[in-house]
């Protein structure tokens, strides 16, 4: 098990993961970075304004930065 922290970047907000959590590796770690964008993308539509332009960006335990998930690529947007 590895430690991945997940770093909320919202508009010109960034919010920190200090704490990080333990997972098995870099798959999991991008299914919860996905599940964790659909909850906030979910919550923001509950309010009726969905903001696109979030990412969060995981690094490991000692700080390197393994990736990026943006808000875009969580959903698909059909019209």
């Amino acid at each position: 098990m590895a430690r991945y922290h997940f770093n909320l970047h919202n508009g010109d907000e960034l919010v920190e993961d200090e704490e990080g959590r333990e997972l098995s590796g870099i798959d999991e770690a991008r299914a919860e970075a996905l599940k964790g964008i659909r909850s906030i993308l979910a919550h923001e539509a509950l309010q009726g304004r969905i903001d696109l332009r979030g990412r969060i960006e995981v690094r490991d335990e000692e700080g390197r930065f393994l990736f990026t998930l943006t808000y875009e690529e969580a959903v698909e947007v059909a019209q």
